[in-house]
């Protein structure tokens, strides 16, 4: 058996006093062999990304590793000096981060970007440099490198943008490449590629791949061995095809079971509900100038959009990076103005008002953005942040306050947490007060664009009953805007899919998922990962079956 690439022994790091638990991460031991993929999975807090962090000598000053070894091709990383660590970084360790639009720099090209590894760590000409950047924008199947090369992180869609942070891992061939959440926010088919090239990279470069990651289906398409992680410890490891199917811990199967399942759909009679939302003919054209390294251009974002939504019922957008569900929402919402079209809500038109006209009709539609952490100022109480709506509307703030305090029990968050602050909550319940400050101003229409895919699948579960629940009790309609065809299974009546600004198919969950008709349904749904693995359903086991796996918790 060769030797290990990463061996980490006993490795605890402290939490700083006052923290809810002494560490981070306590007596943890894992390895990665060379040309392995090793996941560990595991909830938010669970010192996934602490574990990744130690290893490239990337941890915040608060936290500090008290014990343990971390041996990197026989070198303990907790001794070396930050000098010998930081040329280690790139050359023979490499890290792929979750967001990268955050982990590259807006102001300076892609091609710099990649050359500055070069530059860092070989004596290559400018030329050289060069040559080698394009190579490795082809080798991670950009389209046209010599056009990426010249391309700001901006101008380029989100996977494109991953593609390129990890032919910047990639550049110096090294021996351990840590991905930390490296598909979360990409759409399937895309995220699809990711993987397929993130196997054959490790082929060719024969590297180890350590992959921190909440996604199960993610697990069943690439891991090897599977590590999971609750509270910084390790509470079960072993082969990838052990693990998701015959799981022995408590946690294991609990994080498990909350993997939303394609189960038949069962849809709502709302033929004589209402119709809230109606849009017609929507069409919004984007007309992007010419630069001295590419042409001007014209793109369809939304082409002849129409659909409606009943009171109390949810509609699922599909579809990926590009097809239109951005634009369309912002269409709806009026953060950009549509070209052509109308959006009737109970009876109004709003999509030709101008933005004082607007004013008194903004609070009919609400919107969950995807990320809870930026989506939140850092700077103001909760209490606050929720009532500015409200009060923007003229209503007095005691009125406010009140309703703040009710739909803070309704998220299922103490009232007294309106005087704490945004860093003060996780990221579900960050989500949570993002979902009751979107209903304060009591809308007709509330929009979730993506509001859980940066959620672990545990808390993910729990938003989206709460959406569910919110929707029922409120009498809501709901669009829901998601890549993954599981979650909207779970939440969504009707579904429609897009396609370069047009919808190409819809149809109930069970028509769209059952029985697709269109060649890029078909496409989207073959592209979800882990086709292999069927979720076990563990609630629905026998009891002797229950009783051998350990007892359900």
């Amino acid at each position: 058996m060769t030797d290990p690439i990463l061996s980490i022994r006993n490795l605890t790091v402290d939490l700083p006093r006052g923290a809810d638990r002494p560490h981070a991460v306590e007596a943890l031991t894992l390895q990665v062999q060379p040309r392995e993929i090793v996941c560990i999975v595991g909830e938010s807090g669970s010192g996934k990304s602490i574990t990744a962090f130690t290893t490239m000598g990337l941890l915040p000053k608060a936290l500090t590793p008290s014990s343990g070894e971390v041996l990197f091709e026989g070198r303990d990383l907790l001794t070396l000096p930050a000098a010998e660590h930081a040329k280690l970084r790139g050359r023979r360790m490499a890290m792929i981060f979750q967001e990268p639009m955050s982990a590259l720099n807006p102001c300076y090209t892609v091609g710099d970007q990649i050359e500055e590894m070069f530059e860092q760590h070989t004596t290559l000409s400018k030329a050289e440099r060069r040559a080698r950047t394009l190579h490795l924008l082809d080798e991670v199947q950009l389209p046209d490198p010599p056009r990426i090369y010249e391309s700001y992180p901006h101008q380029l869609s989100g996977g494109q943008r991953q593609r390129i942070v990890i032919a910047m891992a990639l550049a110096l061939d090294p021996a351990l490449l840590i991905a930390d959440e490296p598909t979360t926010a990409l759409d399937l088919s895309t995220q699809a590629q990711i993987l397929h090239l993130l196997k054959d990279l490790r082929e060719k470069h024969s590297a180890g791949i350590l992959f921190v990651t909440h996604d199960f289906d993610v697990v069943a398409e690439i891991a090897d061995r599977v590590v999971v992680m609750k509270q910084g410890r390790i509470v079960e490891q072993g082969p990838a095809e052990e693990v998701l199917t015959r799981p022995r811990h408590p946690y294991t199967r609990l994080l498990i079971d909350a993997v939303p399942r394609r189960s038949r759909a069962v849809g709502q009679d709302l033929s004589r509900s209402p119709e809230i939302l109606r849009v017609a003919g929507l069409d919004k054209t984007y007309h992007i100038r010419g630069t001295m390294f590419r042409p001007a251009r014209t793109v369809h974002a939304c082409r002849d959009i129409e659909f409606g939504v009943r009171r109390g019922e949810t509609l699922g957008i599909v579809g990926e990076s590009g097809s239109g569900k951005s634009t369309l929402v912002k269409c709806l919402i009026r953060l950009e103005d549509p070209d052509n079209g109308a959006v009737w809500v109970e009876g109004t038109n709003i999509a030709g008002y101008s933005r004082r006209a607007l004013h008194p009709y903004r609070k009919d539609i609400q919107i969950v953005f995807q990320d809870p952490y930026g989506s939140l100022n850092p700077r103001r109480t909760i209490g606050d942040q929720l009532a500015e709506g409200p009060t923007n509307f003229g209503e007095p703030r005691a009125k406010v306050m009140a309703r703040a305090r009710e739909l803070m029990r309704i998220v299922r968050l103490e009232p007294e947490a309106l005087n704490r602050y945004p860093n003060q909550f996780s990221g579900g319940q960050r989500q949570r007060i993002c979902i009751a400050r979107a209903l304060m101003v009591e809308p007709k229409v509330l929009i979730a664009d993506e509001a859980v895919s940066a959620l672990d699948v545990s808390v993910q579960k729990e938003v989206l009953k709460l959406l569910n629940e919110i929707r029922d009790r409120m009498g809501l309609t709901v669009l829901f805007i998601t890549h993954d065809l599981r979650v909207a299974a779970q939440v969504c009546d009707r579904l429609i899919v897009m396609q370069k600004g047009e919808i190409v198919e819809r149809g109930t969950v069970d028509e769209v998922f059952g029985t697709p008709k269109h060649a890029y349904t078909q496409k989207l749904l073959a592209a979800q990962p882990g086709q292999a693995w069927e979720v076990p359903d563990i609630a629905s086991l026998p009891p002797a079956r229950l009783d051998a796996m350990g007892g359900l918790i």
